[in-house]
């Protein structure tokens, strides 16, 4: 029996040689099938993405157990994983770490600048620590591969080339338009080159409660390219450029814009402000050589990868007809990462070390009533002139003393330090011109996993997480929320987390199941908290201890050849101690945004031909009541009472008309549900008919 979309339904695993058991390799730097780590895996493939209308990365991510996908606004996305976001998840690009240090608190809006139009698969680790990617990897750690040529695939000497062209129609948004060119060519075991450009015109999105929400929607354009070049039998090279460009992407939320909404006693405050729209740009360039060898030899397998990357956010600010104000924040990254792979005894040993420098540069302007445009220091949104250096150095062995247990060690030390330019302080009320900060930090982790039979098998283990603190910590001069006006502070230090995890896995032809619970405890989180008393502007401190813990239960069912029913479930709790305000009471309050109950149901129907079929999706949340202090203030996107329950219902079919057209189209919130995910600045778009064409040569 050919073992085929059983899993495409859930976000397990559609990509790779054996679907039902894909090849991973972030979780643990060595390529190894999903079933044979020790870690909750989630792989997510082009397929999946096209076949499910996902608009955008974290959208990716809505069917996958544990994961609550956030959206500050129609062009932003944060998913929290196991109750963390932002700067608390890390985000790589084929290895190449994204995150960089003037990543705020809370969500970010950076997820949402990866093309998911470019992105071959994905591999999020959950609870993965930061043994072996570094800062940050607390909840989740996810790496997005980007497509490429394939020239390995082909045949050897033979010139190939090949191409696509695609286009989606959503008629929820005004009218949004997706369009999407790529070619590949090259000569097969030789070279390949993959280039894609795709641009996007997302219109206004309408909720049957709100209406027309204006100003939600924005254009995009996006580039990638790739080379790869066979320097010999066991070496390659490979050139990657990605750049990405969105304008006026509106933080609806606080606008006059949002006129508020009323569900069943659950109330969101009108916005007040005229505007505020935010522009981004970013690029990477990575040169990457790496090398496999036979197993006899010494080094295995290792790389080497030199990358650049430039980010830019401007944001304007129009909070009433007589005070504009205007933010600019540019950051060049350098980064270098060499592993390596060994096999030694039974197991294998990986090593290396990575490095990576941002110079920051930062502006604020502010325009009052009649006056002229001018620089002011108190609307800087970060250090100027500012560097964030953060080195790292790991090992971890992999013992397997026989077929039924894997045994895994691993061990990081870290260095950060940060170097701040001028910043503005808002206690002395002045600019101060240096400051200087630096860690070093030690953590581990302890996994094993044990196959009891051929179907079976049972992991978990404890895994150290840390996050140095970043620029923004240090000096951040934003505004978060619902306006509140979050300000940084040198004085703060890293963030410590241990996660312990127990999993068991099921798999055969026809059925999987993956079954986990996990518990973190927390230490020293960074928070914002107020500076007195009903002060609505919060100062970094190390505030926050606490703990987070969850359930997540996923898994598939082919009853028939033609059809598979698939699901998944999830909840978690947790909770913190954190000051009232500098200097006051201890307060213990549930976690922020937590994810309530969430729970989806698939079933799909496959012609015989395999040329055409229908999936039919419910996805439910329950009502999430359980809000800190800064929940409750966060009134325009976090609705009184808490954010209400809601059942949202979805059909997608496709059809391979031809070898070179497929057909695609879903339709999306087919109850026409007013609704929102927890924690984001708007309600997701009411009924939404999609269609889509793919023409391939």
């Amino acid at each position: 029996m050919r073992k085929i979309l059983l899993l495409p339904l859930v976000p397990v695993a559609v990509h790779a040689q054996d679907l039902l058991d894909p090849l991973i390799t972030t979780a643990s730097r060595i390529e190894a099938q999903e079933s044979a780590t020790p870690y909750t895996v989630t792989e997510i493939s082009e397929e999946y993405i096209e076949q499910n209308t996902r608009r955008t990365l974290p959208e990716a991510l809505q069917f996958t157990p544990g994961v609550l996908v956030q959206k500050t606004a129609n062009g932003h996305g944060s998913p929290y994983v196991r109750g963390f976001t932002g700067r608390q998840n890390l985000l790589m690009i084929d290895g190449v770490r994204v995150n960089n240090s003037v990543w705020r608190s809370g969500p970010v809006q950076y997820w949402n600048t990866i093309d998911p139009y470019s992105i071959d698969h994905i591999e999020l680790v959950k609870s993965q620590g930061s043994v072996l990617f570094g800062s940050d990897a607390i909840g989740g750690t996810a790496n997005v591969f980007t497509k490429s040529s394939g020239f390995e695939d082909e045949t050897d000497g033979a010139f190939f080339t090949h191409g696509a062209a695609y286009y989606e129609y959503r008629s929820n948004g005004d009218d949004s338009h997706i369009g999407r060119i790529e070619s590949s060519f090259g000569v097969g075991g030789k070279y390949g080159v993959m280039f894609g450009l795709t641009a996007k015109d997302y219109g206004d999105i309408r909720d049957s409660a709100v209406g027309l929400m204006r100003n939600t929607g924005y254009p995009e354009q996006d580039l990638d390219f790739r080379f790869d070049f066979a320097l010999n039998e066991q070496t390659t090279l490979t050139l990657v450029h990605q750049q990405v460009n969105q304008d006026s992407i509106s933080r609806w939320h606080s606008t006059v814009f949002n006129p508020g909404w009323q569900h069943s006693g659950h109330i969101i405050q009108p916005g007040t402000w005229l505007a505020r729209t935010y522009d981004q740009e970013r690029s990477l360039t990575y040169a990457r050589i790496e090398q496999e060898n036979d197993d006899t030899a010494f080094i295995k397998r290792w790389n080497a990868t030199v990358s650049y990357q430039t980010t830019r956010d401007s944001e304007a600010q129009y909070r009433s007809a007589t005070d504009r104000r205007y933010q600019i924040t540019e950051v060049d990254t350098v980064g270098f990462d060499v592993s390596f792979e060994s096999p030694i005894g039974n197991g294998s040993l990986v090593y290396g070390l990575d490095y990576y420098q941002d110079t920051v540069e930062s502006e604020g302007y502010r325009k009052r009533g009649a006056n002229p445009l001018l620089y002011d220091p108190t609307t800087r949104p970060i250090a100027d002139d500012s560097t964030y250096d953060l080195f790292g150095a790991f090992t971890q062995y992999v013992w397997r003393p026989s077929d039924a247990f894997e045994f895994t060690a691993g061990a990081r030390y870290t260095y950060a330090e940060a170097e701040l330019g001028r910043y503005y302080d808002t206690t002395a009320a002045a600019d101060v011109y240096s400051a200087e900060r630096d860690w070093d930090h030690v953590v581990g982790s302890l996994r094993a996993l044990y196959r009891i039979n051929p179907c079976w098998s049972i992991y978990g283990g404890a895994s150290q997480a840390f996050r140095a603190p970043n620029l923004d910590d240090l000096s951040g001069n934003l505004t978060a929320r619902s306006g509140v006006a979050a300000t940084g502070s040198v004085d703060v230090d890293p963030e410590e987390y241990l996660t312990y995890e127990l999993g068991t896995r099921h798999t055969t032809d026809n059925t999987s199941l993956n079954f986990s619970v996990f518990y973190t405890d927390i230490d020293d989180l960074i928070v914002g908290v107020p500076i007195t008393a009903g002060n609505a502007t919060t100062v970094a401190t190390n505030g926050r201890d606490g703990y987070v813990y969850g359930v997540e239960l996923e898994g598939a069912w082919r009853f028939h050849p033609q059809w598979t029913v698939s699901g998944f479930a999830a909840w978690q709790d947790g909770r913190t101690d954190t000051s009232a305000f500098l200097g006051g009471p201890i307060v213990d309050e549930p976690g922020s945004r937590l994810l309530p109950l969430t729970g989806s149901l698939a079933l799909r129907w496959t012609h015989t031909s395999e040329k055409f079929w229908v999936e039919g999706r419910v996805l439910a949340a329950g009502e999430e009541d359980r809000l800190t202090a800064s929940d409750r203030a966060d009134n325009q996107r976090i609705p009184s009472l808490g954010t209400p329950s809601y059942i949202t219902y979805m059909l997608h079919a496709g059809w391979l008309a031809t070898s070179n057209l497929e057909l695609t189209a879903g339709l999306e919130n087919i109850s026409n549900e007013d609704y929102r995910n927890h924690g984001s600045g708007q309600n997701e778009p009411g009924f939404n008919a999609i269609v889509g064409a793919k023409v391939m040569w």
